[in-house]
């Protein structure tokens, strides 16, 4: 299911064909929450999982690499329940919408099935559902299926129950609903008899205050007709008495008529019955099996030992006894959740936990790695200002984390992530002028006590605990809490003084001694209602500090004047100060709904007095976006909803800082965009994914996007959105032929580590770089472009300039792309039009074949690489001896001379051509600034680059000659006169000459270059010669963006000099021996050779 593309109006608001953007992920590979995972039943190598808001992913080998298999078709994240058909293993259903309830949890959009093992995906229905719970298939035939719907997590929903399906989806009659408020959490049938299927019943909700678990409605059902009709077990001997809450269920395939369920209520624990649920034992009442039963409650039977059973929570533990007595299977992360055991080898089960899904072979002895996934989970955000800018952000489940925008090593790979502190909740802020210095967030992460936040330094590795009022209060209502804090409390670093720092809980605090002292600057700024200020999680007390209220939830310090603040609250109220913080005002907008969760407050650095707001209330079950604008500081408010979707949520709002207007909103299922200050709106598309967006900035014109479930994004270079909002504001249409063509923004020169890719094949890539792990591939997209597809990396920003261009239609003439120098002479070209290759010629494509120009409809990129051309003659292949295919791709150490030097800094020209259209835009490089290298070592590094390319061309035409006359010389010698024994006194002189300078020129080929190499890789066995040597002491000169040492240029000078020699010896036998052999020739009567 495809993005549609519209046709674009030249009076619309909108940005035509956002859907070909270009996005890159930077990682990390660490995963986030997966509550439903699937094995193949036949192909033992195959597993999924269902990311909570990340999509689907596919492992085809035990888990050792996981890809997204759902990306293009699901229109939402977050997967809640996962299953293979066993009867085919091509068949699988998805169902949406995670169950496990907790503070970020992500809601769905029905059932989603795929009949190619995960190819393509259509949604089948049942998209009101919001929180699919778990998907039973019958095991012969996979068009029987039976889902457990949750329901709105948010509030009461009719669409709760049990439904069934017996046409693989293409209708569904609900068949066991309790209440709408009461949902279904889990479901379980009997391999050995589907007709028998067990469901259980939750009452549950979620807001913003509380997590309430149990009720009258939670229950238990039992059904021997395939759901035709159900009878309620719930109190049936041996079961708890009185209100229970979640419940999880399961039937032993092993032992017919053993049931295993797991229960939260006063007598909680796991239960089990040996006769078709009529009646239970409790097995164990260990209250490590049943902790935060709203979390967990998970219980699974093994297929082939009746009296083995497992349970997830915590951690994973396993009965052999009958659920007696339980020992734990250690797994990668904590906080276990779903199980799948292969019914035919329990040796082989898939698991999925808080950081992700790990496969095991052994029982759960061992597992495979959740360290190849990139499925993060981040809260807040925050970027440094070093070069290349790190990205930091804390992790759901996790640790906060510092990730590079870029590597020299080609790929990001997770060994180049910082860990500061431990936050998985919160704001993150890094101190602008010294990034050794963050503050974290970290309740839920941290020991230290109520509003864990934690100093780290990054040069020594010291973690300070500087909360405000550092007392453990676990346990304990809001209502008695001395100061509140929140899961995602705001921290932020005053944009006046970097000495500075703010903390907000239900005030707001300040330090200007790193955390030794903080004092409140602040009333309390919320409504602080008591009867939204009391214990959470219902049946089971649970007081992790996540439902924490009555809170500031954004803050923002004017960058226009220091002193003037703004806060936002978790229960919908909006103040400002205009003193620093002595008096504040209550500027809430009045038609912002009650109770509302103010997200984010931008400042506006265009205009001191204008501010954006984005809120939501979707955990009261309204999911209507509420953003707002001011151009009076807050006084006033209009709503800038405009044609925002009506049931998408608004979480983060940004302005771009160059161009008034252009907004950004981070919603549940990607990034809104409005080009005029929120009266259109449109979706980004492009190769970005499905997925909840909690923060986004905007660093060095790049697009910088923090996602709840896919890590971390980044849309290299605005410019191209920033000059369509422009025309649009300023109602200009677009130039002839609907052809935009952008300025290239300054690019700064960057150098890879030589031995990036070195052993790069045609299979996976297991090392970016030199002795790094990272495992990529490259793959040819639909558009026929070559690119790498990362499995536990982030990708690096183009290396090279970055030119964009858009196009309205493909047009009927080619394109061009010409770059020149600051004099305006020529340096490389390209063009759409692909070279025609001879089709004998197929395997010895060069080396250095230009890149065509894209040219599809809507946004277009090329990347120049700022090469030059490499030697102007390279060596003819018409001319070589055929030597072995060569069968890889590994070229030699020492690389080659295929390209020319890399451009200097400098300023540049790019000409856009086709048909009448020509246009110029001016551009710039400029160094790494993290480099002493001065104009002057540019300069020698370029021209004794150039010099050696051009010692190569030249020997390349020398090689040329000498084998194009050698080629005749064969031709001649293989004549019929010549192998004559009596053949006449010139003709035998004629024979002899030819041989001889066959041999003289032989003699200058092989000191010019080796030619006994068989493949490129083959250089050890035989000397390296002039032309190799040549070409290897690039890498001298080009291997860091410096002065090349003076060794480089005696060696080049030595060389050339041999060099010379040779060519000055070639020239001799060309104008002495070659014209000799051709009077020798033509007095023989036989035509003469073309030197």
């Amino acid at each position: 299911m495809k993005n549609s593309v519209s046709k674009y109006s030249e009076t619309s608001a909108s940005i035509p064909h956002l859907d070909t953007l270009r996005w890159r992920s930077i990682g990390p590979s660490r995963g986030g929450r997966v509550v439903a995972v699937a094995g193949d039943p036949v192909n033992s190598q195959v597993f999924y999982f269902g990311a909570v808001a990340g999509g689907i992913w596919k492992t085809v080998d035990g888990g050792t690499y996981w890809e997204n298999v759902s990306d293009g078709f699901l229109n939402s994240a977050a997967v809640g329940a996962l299953t293979v058909a066993p009867s085919d293993n091509n068949v699988i259903y998805a169902g949406m919408g995670e169950s496990t309830i907790r503070i970020d949890v992500s809601f769905g959009d029905g059932i989603y099935k795929s009949t190619d093992a995960g190819k393509t995906w259509k949604n089948i229905g049942l998209k009101k559902t919001r929180h699919v719970s778990e998907i039973r298939v019958h095991p012969e035939n996979s068009d029987l299926v039976y889902v457990s719907a949750f329901g709105d997590a948010f509030g009461p929903n009719k669409d709760r129950g049990i439904y069934r399906s017996k046409d693989g989806g293409e209708n569904w009659e609900q068949i066991l609903f309790r209440s709408e408020k009461a949902g279904a959490i889990d479901l379980s049938m009997d391999p050995n008899n589907p007709r028998i299927l067990y469901a259980s019943f939750w009452e549950a909700y979620r807001n913003f205050w509380s997590m309430n678990s149990g009720g009258p409605d939670s229950s238990l059902y039992r059904t021997t007709d395939g759901g035709d009709s159900w009878t309620e077990i719930t109190n049936n001997p041996g079961l708890p008495k009185g209100t229970k809450g979640k419940i999880g269920i399961s039937i032993s395939p092993a032992k017919s008529g053993r049931i295993w369920a797991i229960i939260e209520a006063e007598e909680a624990g796991l239960y089990r019955s040996d006769n078709g649920g009529e009646s239970w034992v409790k097995t164990s009442g260990n209250r490590d099996l049943i902790h935060r039963p709203w979390y967990y409650c998970h219980v699974f039977a093994d297929p082939q030992h009746a009296d083995t059973v497992y349970i997830t929570n915590l951690q994973m533990w396993k009965s052999t006894d009958g659920g007696t007595n339980f020992s734990e299977i250690t797994t990668p992360h904590g906080d276990n959740h779903d199980l799948w055991i292969d019914p035919n080898n329990p040796q082989r089960m898939v698991q999925g936990n808080d950081g992700g899904a790990c496969v095991s072979y052994n029982g759960g002895d061992t597992w495979s790695t959740i360290y190849n996934q990139i499925t993060a989970q981040f809260y807040r955000m925050d970027i440094d200002n070093e070069f290349p800018y790190r990205v930091y952000a804390t992790q759901q489940d996790n640790t906060s984390i510092s990730v590079p925008s870029a590597s020299s090593y080609g790929a990001i790979t997770l060994q180049e992530s910082t860990f500061p502190g431990t936050g998985e909740s919160g704001f993150i802020a890094v101190k602008p002028d010294d990034s050794d210095i963050v503050y974290i967030g970290a309740v839920g992460s941290s020991p230290g006590g109520e509003g864990a936040l934690q100093h780290y330094n990054h040069k020594t590795k010291q973690l300070r605990l500087v909360n405000i009022w550092p007392e453990e209060k676990y346990g304990w209502a809001p209502k008695d809490l001395k100061y509140r804090f929140s899961w995602t409390f705001p921290i932020a670093f005053s944009p006046h003084d970097t000495g500075t720092v703010y903390a907000c809980g239900n005030h707001v605090f300040r330090t200007k001694n790193e955390g030794h002292s903080w004092e409140s600057i602040s009333p309390d700024l919320t409504r602080a209602d008591e009867s939204k200020l009391q214990i959470s999680g219902g049946l089971t007390i649970d007081s992790s500090g996540a439902e924490h209220y009555a809170s500031i939830s954004t803050f923002a310090e004017s960058p226009h004047q220091p002193g003037i603040f703004w806060t936002g609250s978790d229960d919908g109220l909006v103040h400002t100060s205009r003193n620093g913080g002595k008096t504040w005002q209550n500027i809430t907008p009045p038609d912002l709904p009650e109770w509302s969760y103010i997200f984010c407050i931008e400042v506006s650095v265009h205009d001191p007095e204008t501010i954006f707001l984005s809120a939501t209330r979707y955990k009261l079950n309204d999911y209507r976006p509420l953003l707002y604008k001011s151009i009076d500081g807050g006084n006033n408010w209009h709503s800038i909803n405009g044609d925002y979707p009506e049931n998408e949520i608004s979480r983060v709002i940004r302005e771009d800082p160059t161009c008034p207007g252009l907004l950004f909103v981070g919603s549940e299922t990607g990034i809104f965009m409005s080009t005029n200050s929120g009266k259109n709106w449109q979706k980004l598309g492009g190769n970005f994914p499905v997925v909840p967006v909690y923060d986004l900035k905007i660093k060095a014109d790049d697009l910088v996007v923090g996602t709840h479930g896919r890590s971390f994004w980044i849309l290299d270079d605005l410019t191209p959105l920033r000059k369509f909002a422009r025309k649009i504001s300023g109602n200009k249409k677009l130039s002839s032929g609907g052809i935009q063509f952008f300025p290239p923004r300054t690019t700064f020169r960057r150098t890879l580590n030589w031995s990036v890719n070195l052993f790069l094949g045609d299979g996976k890539n297991y090392s970016p770089d030199f002795g790094l792990p990272g495992t990529h591939y490259e793959e040819t997209t639909p558009d026929g472009e070559k690119r790498f597809r990362f499995l536990d990396m982030g990708e690096n920003p183009p290396e090279g300039v970055i030119v964009n261009y858009f196009l309205e239609s493909v047009p009927a003439q080619s394109l061009e792309l010409v770059f020149l120098d600051s004099r305006g002479e020529e340096i490389e070209h390209f063009s759409s039009k692909k070279s025609v290759a001879d089709p004998k010629d197929k395997d010895n494509k060069e080396e250095d074949e230009k890149p065509s120009l894209p040219s599809k409809i809507g946004f277009n990129r090329f990347v120049w690489n700022m090469r030059y051309p490499g030697p102007e003659t390279k060596i003819d292949k018409a001319l070589k001896k055929p030597g072995y295919k060569q069968l890889g791709r590994i070229a030699p150490f020492g690389g080659g001379a295929s390209g020319g030097p890399v451009a200097p800094p400098g300023k540049y020209q790019v000409q856009f051509k086709t048909g009448k259209t020509d246009i110029t835009h001016s551009f710039e490089i400029i160094k790494d600034p993290r480099l002493k290298t001065t104009a002057a070592d540019y300069t020698l590094q370029f021209e004794l680059w150039m010099k050696i390319r051009n010692r190569v061309s030249d020997t390349n035409s020398a090689i040329n000659r000498i084998r194009r006359i050698n080629l005749q010389i064969t031709e001649l010698l293989a004549r019929d006169i010549f192998s004559k024994t009596d053949a006449a006194k010139p003709i035998a002189k004629v024979l002899e000459a030819a041989e001889l300078l066959r041999k003289q020129l032989s003699s200058i080929e092989n000191q010019l270059t080796q030619n006994q190499y068989e493949t490129p890789s083959d250089r050890l066995r035989h000397p390296t010669m002039l032309k190799e040597r040549m070409e290897a002491l690039v890498s001298v000169v080009s291997v860091s963006d410096a002065a090349p040492p003076q060794q480089a240029h005696a060696v080049f000078e030595d060389l050339s000099t041999q060099i010379d020699e040779q060519l000055a010896q070639l020239s001799k036998l060309e104008e002495q021996e070659l014209l000799q052999l051709n009077k020798q020739i033509e007095q023989a009567g036989i035509p003469k050779l073309q030197g």
